[in-house]
């Protein structure tokens, strides 16, 4: 044995290496080794959870987002009137304000749609890798195939009753 090898036994408070390999050559239960891994990753697991802070407040950014949307398309409608009463040469930069607002506007609504896009997309990615792991799909159903005629027969039958 080298003397590193000695300093990191004593260091770590390891066994010897000899005493180890021994150790490692028993025989030991599947069954055994199976149950240590999965009880080891769900502990990797739990500390991966708890150390990922927790999201909070999604609503409130939904919220402010319809709010700054809101305020300016307000101000927007009030710089409109505003450049109608004013003479042609300040009503310029004053509808060129309002336009930016009314970008503004456009950008708080996009953001919150994105958003909402984002955690529609998570959730049918979070569904699809439960289905594969229960080993089902996410969604059965039975199709038959039918041509407009019949689509509109039988909504109509539908509607009458």
């Amino acid at each position: 044995m080298s003397k590193v090898n000695k300093k990191l036994e004593s260091l770590f408070n390891l066994p010897e290496v000899k005493a180890a390999i021994d150790a490692s050559n028993a025989t030991v239960d599947e069954s055994t080794v199976e149950k240590f891994s999965v009880v080891e990753t769900l502990a990797a697991a739990d500390k991966i959870d708890s150390a990922l802070p927790a999201v909070r407040d999604l609503e409130t950014s939904d919220t402010e987002l319809d709010t700054l949307a809101d305020t300016a398309m307000d101000t927007y409608k009030d710089l409109v009137e505003l450049g109608m009463q004013v003479d042609s040469r300040s009503a310029a930069e004053i509808f060129s304000v309002a336009s930016s607002l009314l970008g503004h506007a456009i950008s708080a609504k996009t953001a919150k749609m994105n958003k909402k896009l984002k955690v529609i997309e998570l959730q049918l990615k979070k569904a699809k890798l439960d289905a594969d792991s229960a080993g089902t799909s996410p969604a059965e159903g039975e199709g038959k195939v039918m041509d407009r005629n019949d689509l509109l027969a039988m909504l109509q039958n539908l509607k009458n009753e």
